[in-house]
């Protein structure tokens, strides 16, 4: 009986959360489209999942199935998520084997046929430690060599890379490569420089330096009414406006204005009549006074503006988001929002693939994989 050739694996790690591990995998994943014939793609554990036809699916599975045509059956592209309460019924109650074997066999299910499998971890090294499958354990378990993502810096990316190259090492993973991302443009230069000296130092080969994108790390109107929950009270036609900057309202309108940048996202409550009217003006003026236009609103409080204000914000096609909570707590909340590429997010996705495309040595890149 003839031997199935088994497909070359790559494991997709960062050294901290928000990284930029899914705009690597999904860059990736297009880029090899060049390479190899056929592609395959698993996120072993997720920690943020949708229900897709009454299964838990990590979100970054449904992303990659949709945007790069990928057809496996997604309960193999994400064979475990991690829900509320997970960690603490296996600490009381261990299974380490039945969930290796389910990866395992989710695996064995995806890569079937391909030259190929892109595998995403879900954080750092150790990432998964609490309920035995690091990010560590999971890429020896699936015996794949693994590319670290880092952003911007340089003592900090090195030392965190160091940190996290000793846990692989000693599950006895090989790492093929770091891309070092987020890197602030007017640094590039300086950082891709002394950042591949260092790491080259400690035996580490960079794969790539890819500049900060803010396109990547700005939520729109809609993404916060979906993560944060917030009602939309007006103007969801506009859900798509990019946020750019955060700006609360709690100055005078005049003082206001000197603030406005091209994205602003004014945060009031709902009884600040005149910091709502500013706003509107922003939104729909363009004059020598007025030269940027903000995202929309977010009415906190739980106050509903006046009825004549309310209809006068209903027809400027404002995007406007209600909120409950006090300003303080929803400026936090929108503050600390992980921002994701969704499967509808064109724009983004074509923006995380030219990254790669212009930034990453893929030549060398799949030499370290082979």
């Amino acid at each position: 009986m003839k031997k199935t050739k088994s497909p070359k694996k790559m494991f997709i790690a960062a050294t901290r959360r928000n990284d930029g591990k899914t705009t690597v995998s999904l860059g990736l994943i297009s880029v090899l489209k060049n390479y190899y014939q056929s592609l395959g793609f698993i996120k072993p554990v997720g920690q943020r999942y949708l229900i897709e036809n009454g299964i838990k699916v990590d979100e970054d599975a449904i992303l990659i199935s949709s945007l790069c045509d990928i057809n496996d059956n997604l309960k193999n592209m994400s064979p475990i998520a991690v829900e509320r309460g997970f960690t603490e019924s296996y600490i009381n109650n261990p299974r380490k084997t039945g969930l290796s074997k389910k990866i395992k066999k989710a695996f064995k299910m995806v890569s079937r046929g391909k030259d190929i499998v892109i595998i995403e971890g879900t954080g750092h090294a150790g990432v998964g430690s609490c309920f035995d499958l690091s990010n560590a354990s999971v890429a020896s378990l699936l015996n794949s060599k693994v590319i670290l993502i880092a952003s911007g810096g340089i003592g900090r990316p090195i030392d965190e890379i160091m940190l996290n190259v000793a846990l692989f090492e000693k599950y006895n993973v090989g790492i093929a490569g770091v891309i070092i991302n987020k890197v602030l443009n007017e640094k590039y230069k300086k950082i891709d420089s002394l950042v591949r000296k260092g790491l080259k130092a400690n035996g580490i080969d960079v794969l790539g330096t890819m500049p900060y994108q803010k396109l990547l790390s700005s939520p729109t109107v809609g993404e916060i009414s979906e993560e944060l929950n917030l009602e939309f009270l007006h103007g969801r036609m506009n859900a798509h406006n990019t946020v750019n900057k955060i700006l609360v309202g709690a100055m005078e309108p005049h003082e206001a204005w000197n603030y406005i940048d091209e994205g602003s996202l004014i945060i009031t409550p709902g009884d600040r009549e005149d910091m709502i009217l500013m706003a509107m003006s922003s939104y729909l003026l363009r004059s020598k006074a007025v030269t940027s236009r903000i995202a929309g609103i977010v009415l906190t409080g739980g106050i509903m503006p006046h009825k004549r204000i309310n209809s006068l914000i209903q027809r400027s096609g404002i995007p406007v988001l209600f909120a409950n909570d006090d300003t303080y707590k929803v400026t936090s909340d929108i503050h600390d929002l992980v921002v994701k590429i969704k499967p509808n997010d064109t724009v983004k996705g074509q923006t995380a693939i030219n990254m790669v495309e212009k930034y990453v040595d893929i030549e060398l890149l799949m030499k370290r994989i082979s």
